[in-house]
Protein backbone atom coordinates (compact mmCIF):
# COMPACT_ATOMS: atom_id res chain seq x y z
CA UNK A 1 0.00 0.00 0.00
CA UNK A 2 1.71 3.41 -1.18
CA UNK A 3 1.67 6.24 1.89
CA UNK A 4 2.95 8.72 -0.28
CA UNK A 5 0.69 12.01 0.34
CA UNK A 6 -1.92 9.94 2.86
CA UNK A 7 -2.15 11.26 6.39
CA UNK A 8 -3.66 9.15 9.03
CA UNK A 9 -5.00 12.28 11.00
CA UNK A 10 -6.35 13.59 8.49
CA UNK A 11 -8.20 10.60 7.43
CA UNK A 12 -9.35 9.65 10.99
CA UNK A 13 -10.99 13.02 11.07
CA UNK A 14 -13.12 12.34 7.75
CA UNK A 15 -14.10 9.18 8.60
CA UNK A 16 -14.71 10.46 12.30
CA UNK A 17 -12.82 7.96 14.10
CA UNK A 18 -13.40 8.02 17.94
CA UNK A 19 -10.74 8.16 20.31
CA UNK A 20 -12.72 7.62 23.59
CA UNK A 21 -10.99 4.97 25.29
CA UNK A 22 -7.76 4.88 23.28
CA UNK A 23 -5.25 5.58 26.29
CA UNK A 24 -2.31 3.35 26.09
CA UNK A 25 -1.55 1.39 29.34
CA UNK A 26 1.16 2.64 31.85
CA UNK A 27 1.27 3.23 35.65
CA UNK A 28 4.84 4.74 35.57
CA UNK A 29 6.59 6.49 33.31
CA UNK A 30 10.32 6.79 32.49
CA UNK A 31 11.24 9.91 30.40
CA UNK A 32 14.83 9.69 28.97
CA UNK A 33 15.82 12.92 27.19
CA UNK A 34 17.87 12.25 23.84
CA UNK A 35 18.61 15.36 21.47
CA UNK A 36 19.62 13.80 18.53
CA UNK A 37 17.06 12.29 16.26
CA UNK A 38 14.89 9.52 17.53
CA UNK A 39 14.57 6.36 15.60
CA UNK A 40 11.11 5.02 14.21
CA UNK A 41 11.15 2.75 17.68
CA UNK A 42 12.26 4.97 20.30
CA UNK A 43 14.60 4.14 22.93
CA UNK A 44 14.78 0.64 21.53
CA UNK A 45 16.34 2.21 18.75
CA UNK A 46 19.01 4.02 20.46
CA UNK A 47 22.97 2.95 19.89
CA UNK A 48 23.29 1.74 23.63
CA UNK A 49 24.90 -0.67 25.86
CA UNK A 50 22.58 -3.70 25.21
CA UNK A 51 23.33 -4.66 28.76
CA UNK A 52 22.20 -1.63 30.30
CA UNK A 53 19.41 -1.09 27.94
CA UNK A 54 17.67 -4.64 28.61
CA UNK A 55 18.43 -4.03 32.38
CA UNK A 56 15.90 -0.59 31.63
CA UNK A 57 13.01 -3.24 29.87
CA UNK A 58 13.17 -5.39 32.04
CA UNK A 59 12.44 -3.38 34.89
CA UNK A 60 10.05 -1.24 32.83
CA UNK A 61 8.11 -4.11 31.85
CA UNK A 62 7.98 -5.70 35.91
CA UNK A 63 6.37 -2.18 36.73
CA UNK A 64 4.31 -1.69 34.10
CA UNK A 65 6.09 1.35 33.08
CA UNK A 66 6.32 3.29 29.50
CA UNK A 67 9.34 4.30 28.32
CA UNK A 68 9.56 7.35 26.17
CA UNK A 69 11.99 9.96 24.76
CA UNK A 70 12.02 13.79 25.36
CA UNK A 71 13.53 16.84 24.17
CA UNK A 72 12.89 20.42 24.85
CA UNK A 73 11.03 22.26 22.07
CA UNK A 74 13.64 23.94 20.14
CA UNK A 75 16.34 23.30 22.16
CA UNK A 76 17.93 20.38 20.97
CA UNK A 77 22.09 22.14 21.09
CA UNK A 78 21.45 23.00 25.03
CA UNK A 79 24.65 22.07 26.83
CA UNK A 80 25.36 19.78 29.91
CA UNK A 81 24.14 16.71 31.22
CA UNK A 82 20.32 14.88 29.53
CA UNK A 83 17.45 14.67 32.01
CA UNK A 84 15.88 11.63 33.23
CA UNK A 85 12.96 10.76 35.27
CA UNK A 86 11.15 8.23 36.49
CA UNK A 87 7.10 9.59 37.58
CA UNK A 88 4.02 7.73 38.62
CA UNK A 89 0.80 8.22 40.75
CA UNK A 90 -1.25 6.85 43.57
CA UNK A 91 -4.64 6.41 43.51
CA UNK A 92 -5.02 9.26 45.96
CA UNK A 93 -3.66 11.56 43.59
CA UNK A 94 -0.05 12.06 45.04
CA UNK A 95 3.16 12.39 42.67
CA UNK A 96 6.05 10.51 43.28
CA UNK A 97 8.85 11.36 41.10
CA UNK A 98 12.71 10.93 40.89
CA UNK A 99 14.97 12.66 38.33
CA UNK A 100 18.94 12.45 37.63
CA UNK A 101 20.96 13.22 34.91
CA UNK A 102 22.84 11.60 31.97
CA UNK A 103 26.00 11.52 30.03
CA UNK A 104 26.71 7.95 28.28
CA UNK A 105 24.97 5.06 28.69
CA UNK A 106 26.05 3.53 32.34
CA UNK A 107 24.26 6.67 33.80
CA UNK A 108 21.25 5.04 32.65
CA UNK A 109 21.56 2.00 34.85
CA UNK A 110 20.40 3.86 38.01
CA UNK A 111 16.92 3.59 35.93
CA UNK A 112 15.83 0.11 37.39
CA UNK A 113 16.73 0.87 40.69
CA UNK A 114 14.34 4.20 40.45
CA UNK A 115 12.02 1.84 39.34
CA UNK A 116 12.02 -0.42 41.93
CA UNK A 117 11.81 1.94 44.64
CA UNK A 118 8.57 1.80 46.30
CA UNK A 119 9.05 5.05 48.00
CA UNK A 120 9.71 7.67 45.80
CA UNK A 121 9.45 11.30 46.89
CA UNK A 122 6.10 12.76 46.83
CA UNK A 123 5.71 15.99 45.53
CA UNK A 124 3.70 19.31 44.89
CA UNK A 125 5.22 19.42 42.08
CA UNK A 126 3.22 19.93 38.71
CA UNK A 127 2.56 17.31 36.15
CA UNK A 128 4.73 17.27 33.18
CA UNK A 129 3.12 17.98 29.66
CA UNK A 130 4.27 15.48 27.34
CA UNK A 131 3.63 15.78 23.67
CA UNK A 132 3.97 13.44 20.79
CA UNK A 133 6.45 14.91 17.75
CA UNK A 134 7.93 11.76 16.81
CA UNK A 135 8.34 12.39 13.22
CA UNK A 136 10.10 9.25 12.56
CA UNK A 137 7.33 6.95 13.57
CA UNK A 138 4.75 9.38 12.39
CA UNK A 139 4.87 12.33 10.43
CA UNK A 140 1.28 13.45 11.69
CA UNK A 141 2.91 13.57 15.30
CA UNK A 142 5.82 16.05 14.00
CA UNK A 143 3.23 18.32 11.47
CA UNK A 144 0.49 18.35 14.34
CA UNK A 145 2.67 17.82 17.20
CA UNK A 146 5.41 20.27 16.79
CA UNK A 147 3.07 23.81 16.44
CA UNK A 148 1.43 22.37 19.97
CA UNK A 149 4.63 21.61 21.66
CA UNK A 150 5.67 25.14 20.79
CA UNK A 151 2.70 26.65 22.21
CA UNK A 152 2.35 24.79 25.22
CA UNK A 153 6.28 25.88 25.88
CA UNK A 154 5.49 29.42 25.79
CA UNK A 155 2.99 29.47 28.43
CA UNK A 156 4.50 26.66 30.59
CA UNK A 157 7.89 26.17 29.25
CA UNK A 158 9.20 24.45 32.93
CA UNK A 159 6.66 21.72 32.23
CA UNK A 160 6.68 21.30 28.37
CA UNK A 161 8.60 18.36 26.71
CA UNK A 162 8.23 16.52 22.89
CA UNK A 163 8.25 12.94 23.37
CA UNK A 164 8.36 9.89 21.24
CA UNK A 165 5.13 7.44 20.09
CA UNK A 166 2.45 7.80 22.95
CA UNK A 167 -0.06 6.04 20.25
CA UNK A 168 -2.87 6.64 18.39
CA UNK A 169 -1.08 8.76 15.40
CA UNK A 170 -3.90 9.16 14.00
CA UNK A 171 -5.71 11.46 17.00
CA UNK A 172 -2.65 14.11 16.90
CA UNK A 173 -1.71 16.29 17.89
CA UNK A 174 -1.57 14.10 21.30
CA UNK A 175 -0.75 14.84 25.24
CA UNK A 176 -0.16 13.05 27.37
CA UNK A 177 -0.25 14.36 30.87
CA UNK A 178 1.97 12.48 33.31
CA UNK A 179 2.48 10.79 36.07
CA UNK A 180 -1.44 11.35 35.88
CA UNK A 181 -1.58 9.72 32.77
CA UNK A 182 -4.04 11.56 30.91
CA UNK A 183 -4.00 10.82 27.56
CA UNK A 184 -5.81 14.29 24.90
CA UNK A 185 -6.21 13.95 21.28
CA UNK A 186 -6.83 16.03 18.28
CA UNK A 187 -5.38 19.35 19.09
CA UNK A 188 -4.15 22.32 17.36
CA UNK A 189 -2.42 25.05 19.26
CA UNK A 190 -5.69 27.23 20.55
CA UNK A 191 -7.46 23.81 22.38
CA UNK A 192 -4.09 22.56 23.47
CA UNK A 193 -3.66 25.77 25.64
CA UNK A 194 -7.43 25.74 26.67
CA UNK A 195 -7.31 21.89 27.90
CA UNK A 196 -4.12 21.87 29.76
CA UNK A 197 -5.36 25.09 31.70
CA UNK A 198 -8.50 23.47 32.28
CA UNK A 199 -6.16 20.23 33.69
CA UNK A 200 -3.91 22.00 35.52
CA UNK A 201 -7.02 23.63 37.45
CA UNK A 202 -8.52 20.45 38.04
CA UNK A 203 -11.70 20.87 35.69
CA UNK A 204 -10.76 17.99 32.92
CA UNK A 205 -13.26 18.44 30.44
CA UNK A 206 -14.73 15.26 27.73
CA UNK A 207 -14.03 17.15 24.55
CA UNK A 208 -10.47 15.93 23.65
CA UNK A 209 -10.11 13.66 26.59
CA UNK A 210 -9.28 9.98 24.98
CA UNK A 211 -8.89 7.75 28.76
CA UNK A 212 -6.72 7.80 31.31
CA UNK A 213 -3.79 5.42 30.71
CA UNK A 214 -4.22 3.04 34.42
CA UNK A 215 -7.91 1.68 33.10
CA UNK A 216 -9.00 -0.62 30.37
CA UNK A 217 -10.95 0.76 27.07
CA UNK A 218 -14.50 0.27 28.35
CA UNK A 219 -13.78 1.71 31.88
CA UNK A 220 -11.64 4.96 30.09
CA UNK A 221 -15.27 5.34 28.03
CA UNK A 222 -17.46 4.97 31.01
CA UNK A 223 -15.11 7.77 32.50
CA UNK A 224 -15.59 10.03 29.47
CA UNK A 225 -19.10 9.47 29.29
CA UNK A 226 -19.50 10.08 33.02
CA UNK A 227 -17.62 13.43 32.69
CA UNK A 228 -20.01 14.35 29.85
CA UNK A 229 -22.99 13.75 32.04
CA UNK A 230 -21.23 15.33 35.15
CA UNK A 231 -18.55 16.90 34.49
CA UNK A 232 -15.84 18.63 34.60
CA UNK A 233 -14.45 16.70 37.31
CA UNK A 234 -10.59 16.49 38.69
CA UNK A 235 -8.38 13.41 37.55
CA UNK A 236 -9.12 11.59 41.19
CA UNK A 237 -12.71 12.80 41.07
CA UNK A 238 -14.16 9.28 39.94
CA UNK A 239 -13.56 5.70 40.90
CA UNK A 240 -14.20 2.46 38.83
CA UNK A 241 -15.62 0.50 41.57
CA UNK A 242 -16.53 -2.62 39.34
CA UNK A 243 -16.60 -3.82 35.82
CA UNK A 244 -17.85 -7.28 34.25
CA UNK A 245 -18.27 -8.55 30.76
CA UNK A 246 -20.51 -10.88 28.94
CA UNK A 247 -19.30 -11.24 25.46
CA UNK A 248 -19.10 -7.78 24.05
CA UNK A 249 -21.15 -5.97 26.44
CA UNK A 250 -19.36 -4.24 29.37
CA UNK A 251 -20.85 -3.00 32.56
CA UNK A 252 -18.83 -0.42 34.57
CA UNK A 253 -20.42 1.52 38.03
CA UNK A 254 -18.39 4.25 39.27
CA UNK A 255 -18.84 6.64 41.65
CA UNK A 256 -17.68 9.91 43.11
CA UNK A 257 -18.20 13.01 44.52
CA UNK A 258 -19.45 15.06 41.78
CA UNK A 259 -21.88 12.76 41.27
CA UNK A 260 -25.88 12.39 42.81
CA UNK A 261 -24.87 8.94 43.56
CA UNK A 262 -23.17 5.61 41.76
CA UNK A 263 -23.63 5.88 38.16
CA UNK A 264 -23.64 2.51 35.73
CA UNK A 265 -22.32 2.83 32.20
CA UNK A 266 -23.83 -0.12 30.06
CA UNK A 267 -21.16 -0.32 27.06
CA UNK A 268 -21.53 -2.36 23.72
CA UNK A 269 -18.08 -3.25 22.18
CA UNK A 270 -17.69 -3.06 18.20
CA UNK A 271 -14.73 -3.59 15.58
CA UNK A 272 -14.43 -1.24 12.41
CA UNK A 273 -14.14 -1.18 9.04
CA UNK A 274 -10.15 -2.11 8.35
CA UNK A 275 -8.66 1.59 7.48
CA UNK A 276 -4.95 2.50 7.18
CA UNK A 277 -4.89 3.63 10.63
CA UNK A 278 -1.08 5.28 10.82
CA UNK A 279 1.10 6.69 7.84
CA UNK A 280 3.34 4.40 7.70
CA UNK A 281 1.27 1.55 7.82
CA UNK A 282 1.59 -1.31 5.54
CA UNK A 283 -1.69 -2.98 5.94
CA UNK A 284 -5.44 -1.87 6.86
CA UNK A 285 -6.56 -3.06 10.72
CA UNK A 286 -9.55 -2.51 12.63
CA UNK A 287 -10.31 -1.04 16.51
CA UNK A 288 -12.71 -1.57 18.61
CA UNK A 289 -15.17 1.07 19.45
CA UNK A 290 -17.29 1.17 22.31
CA UNK A 291 -20.62 2.39 22.37
CA UNK A 292 -22.64 3.89 25.09
CA UNK A 293 -26.07 2.07 25.28
CA UNK A 294 -26.93 3.37 28.73
CA UNK A 295 -25.75 5.42 31.61
CA UNK A 296 -28.14 5.76 34.62
CA UNK A 297 -27.91 6.06 38.78
CA UNK A 298 -28.17 3.17 40.32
Amino acid sequence: MSTEGFFCADQARLRGDSMIGTAAPAVTWVLIEHRGGWPPNGFDGLDLDPAVKSAVNDAARTHRARILLIRRHGRRSRGGPAAWAVLRHDRSGTYRQRWGTWTDDHDLAALPSALEDAHLASTESPPVLLVCAHAQHDVCCAVRGRPVAQSLTERWPDLVWECSHVGGDRFAANLVVVPDGVYYGNLDVSTAVATVEQHLAGQITPDRLRGYSDLIPPQQCAVVETLRRYGPAGRHDLHVVDTTRDGDRWTVRLVGDILPGPVTVELLAHRTAPHQLTCRGLQPSSAVHYEVVDLRLS
